[in-house]
């Protein structure tokens, strides 16, 4: 990765963990608020080499953790998961497309969830995650969808990124 690129990632990073952390709470409630840093690793994995995406999968999963609140590595593993299964078949798949990305996206954010509700179900003996997660299962879905989709008009969405 070259130092424009990687300045420009830093960037969007930095932009997006504080949108999720500082500004998205105070204004939508939760189960309307997108998951931009999903977003940022579902890129990374279509977009991004192993060695940058898995350290930062780790890192924004640790960031998303330790502003969620109780479970500290529940994101971690999840995120690193999605991480690896979308970076497994991005290399034969169209990933310049916004069509897939919209779609990798909801696949991850389904993904996401499904990882937290098994993780949370084998390490908790609380009754009510089942529902409470699928409660705001179409909500997140579709909010991450339309994120997604406002993420492939921004102009840094056509620049190639990197060569694996």
């Amino acid at each position: 990765m070259n130092r424009r690129n990687a300045l420009l990632l830093f960037f969007i990073v930095l932009v997006f963990v504080l949108l999720q952390v500082s500004a998205l709470p105070v204004y939508i409630i939760s189960s309307f608020k997108p998951d931009l840093l999903l977003i940022i690793i579902v890129f990374l994995g279509l977009r991004g080499s192993l060695e940058t995406g898995a350290p930062l999968a780790c890192l924004l999963g640790l960031i998303k953790d330790s502003f969620s609140g109780l479970y500290l590595g529940l994101n971690v593993f999840s995120f690193l998961l999605i991480f690896f299964a979308i970076k497994s078949t991005s290399d034969r798949l169209y990933v310049d497309s916004p069509g897939l990305f919209v779609l990798a996206v909801c696949t991850g954010s389904l993904a996401c969830c499904t990882l937290n509700l098994i993780l949370l179900l084998m390490f908790t003996s609380s009754g009510g995650i089942l529902y409470s997660i699928f409660s705001d299962l179409i909500p997140y879905l579709l909010i991450n969808s339309f994120a997604a989709s406002l993420v492939t008009l921004s102009p840094w969405f056509d620049r190639p990124q990197e060569a694996p």
